[in-house]
């Protein structure tokens, strides 16, 4: 290690902070100027990428390679079949996971990378088509393209404009670019994206419903509308949800009897509580949804109602229940 590398100066705050402003002020005119230059050739390539009946291979060397690597990812969630190739493991064997049918997205600011010239005459030769993103419109690699798309950057943020930072941002965010609106042109929806995301917090937004966190069959607690609190009381005892759904002999869903029912009965001083019928202390107007509802709908309207729990009811029949704590356990809330 070097004596520069091993000494450091404490710099002023201020100093660090008025510097860092400066390295994303620079950043965000590469992206700007790089937006005020989009012509015909980001269009051309739009549709290259769209009609591509394969996949999109991205590649590209260094830094380039992890900004392709996350482009390839945004586009494969997006709709659009992506995976990433390593330009110099191509050259020993990858290269077969290419197919005429797909398309190459091909990185490089110099656009003079030895491992990318290395392997686009190859591919061009058995059909497969080319999208260069580069800094240099007379580069090699710019020339071999199908289609070439200018990343050119007036300067790094770095202060010695070594260090890719503006130009790997700019391919990054031009990239980004090119994802969405292939995604737009696929008509690409919130649900589309959840099916891509079945782990993450969007997936189970988007994709859980009702039906899939409520207590069905025997597990749903309820009474005939002849019952009294207290057997009210037991059912919601032995089914631990803190609220029992009160139902006629045609399991249509009549009214429902909670714990807030209860306190509400005691502290309007309720004669022979225990004994009355449930009906005389029900809610006869209570919430409820749908099984095909999505269970985060159903959360935002037990949030909103300052509810605890729901009956699930379909074609007017009681046909399930969930409480907070079942949303809870799927991170929903």
């Amino acid at each position: 290690m070097t004596d520069s590398l091993r000494s450091w100066v404490a710099l002023p705050e201020n100093h660090l902070l008025d510097f860092a402003r400066g390295v994303l002020d620079t950043e965000a005119q590469a992206i700007q100027q790089l937006a005020c230059r989009l012509d015909g050739t980001f269009i051309a390539a739009h549709k290259l990428l769209l009609h591509c009946r394969g996949r999109v291979v991205v590649s590209g060397m260094g830094k380039s390679g992890h900004i392709g690597g996350k482009i390839a990812s945004t586009l494969a969630s997006t709709g659009s079949p992506a995976f990433f190739m390593h330009p110099a493991e191509a050259s020993h064997g990858d290269l077969g996971m290419l197919l005429a049918e797909d398309v190459l997205l091909a990185l490089s600011n110099s656009g003079e990378s030895e491992e990318l010239l290395a392997i686009v005459p190859l591919l061009k030769r058995r059909g497969t088509r080319v999208v260069a993103m580069t800094g240099n419109a007379a580069s090699r690699l710019a020339l071999l393209a199908d289609v070439h798309l200018e990343v050119r950057v007036e300067r790094e943020a770095c202060p010695h404009n070594l260090a890719p930072t503006s130009s790997t941002t700019a391919v990054l965010a031009l990239g980004d670019a090119l994802a969405l609106t292939l995604l737009e042109a696929r008509g690409f929806s919130a649900e589309d994206f959840a099916r891509t995301h079945p782990g993450g917090a969007l997936g189970r937004r988007l994709l859980l419903t009702v039906a899939d966190v409520m207590h069905q069959h025997d597990r749903v607690p309820q009474v005939p509308e002849t019952a009294t609190v207290a057997e009210a009381l037991e059912e919601m005892s032995r089914k631990g949800l803190g609220m029992t759904a009160v139902v006629d002999a045609q399991q249509h869903l009549i009214g429902v009897f909670t714990d807030g029912d209860l306190r509400r009965a005691l502290a309007r001083g309720g004669q022979n509580l225990l004994t009355a019928a449930v009906a005389s202390w029900m809610t006869t107007d209570p919430v409820i949804t749908r099984p095909d509802e999505l269970a985060a709908t159903a959360a935002s309207l037990m949030q909103e109602k300052r509810i605890f729990g729901l009956f699930v009811v379909e074609n007017q029949r009681l046909v399930g229940a969930f409480n907070m704590h079942d949303l809870l356990r799927r991170g929903l809330v």
